[in-house]
């Protein structure tokens, strides 16, 4: 199934069951007390964060998530059994909104947070609660409360401390590659890599570190061309970047450059970020004299690598 990271969905929580309205029936007592029990509650819709789920491709094609609504009271001032709440699993880095408004209602950017999106409605009272020194026969009782609806809208943000970002076929995912165990696709032509891939590395004393490979960038794509900036969302939280450049390259400081320009023109202060440059494919013909020319015209901190 195809990388999602945005999507709309439906929820609605279970509704509430209605309280009942029944009365003793015991011999010789035609007219007993009431006995009505109230309803159960209706179950909720919660999203929970995990690291089961990578993005949001598992949620495409449910037309709605339902919980189950609670059980109507019985006689013998039996309560109604609750309703069976709903679990809907989300990567870490989804921020919830409201389909209509727009409004940002969580950002869920830690893993094992639950967070309530629609609340099952309360279950009504029995006429047992309805008895008074007056009115010692109630024949009301109450309904059960309907059980939220929304629409919501999920994006999705990865979680990363490095993102690898970097023109088409400079060597981003064979990096990813020998430093994690991600296993993303790799040729030797450009934009084989379709959407963003997370790799884990143990890096000693600098302990577990996540980085993002994302979509190779070329000059435009924050107006949308080659695969445009439909992915640069998903760097805004890292703490830093690597730019992955091609040393063996016509001329990889203007590659460089660039990579800069479109992420000043894409903002959301992604260009702020802290950088290192990498100067891969160190092992091809011309590499190191274009590693003089990149290391001389830019002013970042560059590594020379043969990923």
């Amino acid at each position: 199934m195809p990388f999602l990271d945005r999507i709309t969905i439906k929820v609605e929580a279970g509704g509430g069951g209605h309280g009942s309205g029944s009365f003793r029936r015991e011999k010789f007592v035609p007219h007993g007390g009431p006995d009505g029990g109230d309803g159960g509650r209706g179950g909720d819709v919660v999203l929970h964060t995990t690291t089961s789920v990578q993005d949001l491709s598992h949620l495409g094609g449910i037309p709605l998530f339902k919980a189950t609504s609670g059980v109507p009271g019985s006689g013998g001032k039996r309560h109604g059994r609750n309703g069976e709440g709903i679990t809907i699993l989300v990567p870490a880095g989804t921020i919830v909104r409201d389909a209509g408004t727009g409004l940002v209602l969580k950002d869920l950017d830690d893993v094992n947070v639950d967070l309530i999106v629609a609340k099952g409605g309360k279950g009504g009272k029995g006429n047992v609660h309805f008895a008074t020194a007056i009115n010692r026969v109630p024949t009301e009782f109450e309904k059960g409360v309907p059980g939220e609806k929304w629409e919501l809208q999920l994006e999705l943000k990865l979680i990363a401390d490095v993102g690898l970002i970097g023109l088409p076929n400079a060597g981003k995912s064979t990096l990813l590659t020998k430093i994690s165990e991600a296993h993303p696709k790799i040729a030797s032509y450009p934009f084989t890599t379709l959407y963003p891939q997370l790799g884990v590395t143990e890096s000693g004393s600098y302990g577990r570190l996540v980085v993002a490979d994302i979509p190779g960038l070329i000059e435009g794509a924050h107006r949308g061309v080659g695969l445009g900036d439909e992915f640069l969302r998903h760097i805004e939280r890292t703490t830093c970047l690597v730019h992955v450049v091609d040393a063996a390259a016509p001329d990889p400081a203007e590659d460089y450059e660039t990579l800069r320009r479109e992420l000043e023109s894409y903002g959301h202060g992604v260009s702020s970020k802290k950088v290192l440059v990498a100067a891969n494919k160190m092992d091809l013909a011309g590499a190191k004299d274009g590693l003089q020319r990149l290391t001389a015209a830019i002013d970042a901190e560059v590594a020379p690598i043969s990923a």
